[in-house]
This record gives C-alpha cells, structure tokens and sequence, in this order.
C-alpha cells in the first residue's frame, strides 16, 4: 500500500491536472455538458494508455539508444524540476507545453482528448521518464501490479478533474488554481532533485567502484 501511494503520488504531482483545468476549461466552453465528459473520458485513458507504455516498454527505447537509466533519471529529474519551477513562477498553466497555433487548432477539431490534452499537457516528458526509472525500481510483479493500480488511479482522479473542471474553475477560481499549483510544484522540485542526487551517487559509487 505504501508503494501504491508513493507512487500516485509522484505521479499526481508531475502530472498535476489542476494545472490543465484553465485550458481544459477554454477548449471546451462551447461544449455541451456530455462532450465534455466523453473528452474527460477518452483524455484519462489516453493517460493510462500512455504511463503503460512507458512504463513497460520504455526501458528498452533506452537500450535501444545506450542510455543508461542513471542518465535517463538524471534527465527526467531535470524535467521535473523544471516544471516544478513553472509552476512556482505560475508559468505552467499559461501554456501547459502547447502553444497558441496548436490550442487554436485544437479547438476546431471535433476531438482534443489525445492531443493537446492526453499529449504534451497531461503525459509529458516529466512523468514518461519517471516511470521508465519506476521499473528499473520496481521489477517483481506485486510491485509492477501496484504501480499499474497507481496510474489506474491517477487516471481516474484526472477524469474527475477534467470532468469538474469548468465547476473547480468557478469555485477555486484563477488564483485558487495557481496557490494549489505552486504547492504541487514545490513537491515536483524536490521529487525531480531526490531523482537527480540519486543518479549522481550511483555514477560516483560506481567510479569508485571501478
């Protein structure tokens, strides 16, 4: 149980929905109530699709390339606290990794759920590389089994979320949204910094070691 959470709750933390409740909120305002639940929908497994892929497949696209996992979590560890910043500085939300052409494309399409929502706004760079060094981590099936029950609950929050989004974004309002944001983006930093100082002890013990 104490590995499902930890799990959720790195993930729920780079993912952070509550970030793309904004731009949810201006994709769909012309949407019936429905459509924008089927979207909500199709967007929450579109994550999980995307999280299960990276997770166990992902590790091979590294062998493929020869990237060593530390290298892998040292990268990923940058991304992440890079997005941790923008969300401190209240810069993530404006653009959520689209920019203004793909947003204004999207809302002509009839169906936004897998791009720009699932991709770049929801499954970035951050939590793709975090769960390919989750299963250099975790390798028996119990733990490989709760880190799928994890992003199959991290999927269903973002439906709740997406779903909500146009009531959470009456009720919190803008500045409600960007204090929940900064707090998730201080946890970001410091999950992204424990994944770098991790990879950097592994290289200095392994020198070392040599």
């Amino acid at each position: 149980m104490e590995l499902f959470i930890y799990i959720f709750a790195a993930l729920f933390s780079v993912i952070n929905p509550l970030g793309a409740v904004p731009i949810f909120v201006g994709l769909t305002q012309e949407d019936s109530k429905a459509e924008r639940s089927r979207i909500s929908f199709w967007a929450a497994v579109n994550v999980f699709i995307i999280l299960l892929i990276s997770f166990f497949i992902g590790r091979y696209v590294l062998a493929f390339f020869g990237i060593s996992i530390d290298a892998l979590r040292i990268a990923g560890g940058l991304i992440i606290v890079n997005s941790g910043f923008s969300l401190l500085t209240g810069k993530f939300n404006k653009t959520r990794g689209i920019n203004k052409q793909v947003e204004s494309d999207a809302q002509k399409r009839n169906d936004i759920a897998l791009t720009p929502l699932a991709i770049p706004m929801l499954a970035g760079p951050g939590s793709i590389s975090l769960l390919i060094a989750l299963y250099e981590e975790y390798s028996t099936i119990t733990q490989q089994t709760m880190a799928c029950l994890a992003m199959a609950a991290v999927a269903v929050v973002i439906f709740l979320v997406m779903r909500s989004a146009h009531y959470l974004s009456r009720i919190l309002g803008a500045s409600g949204i960007v204090a929940i944001s900064r707090i998730i983006g201080f946890i970001v930093i410091a999950i992204g910094i424990e994944y770098i100082s991790s990879s950097i002890v592994n290289i200095i013990q392994a020198i070392d070691f040599n």
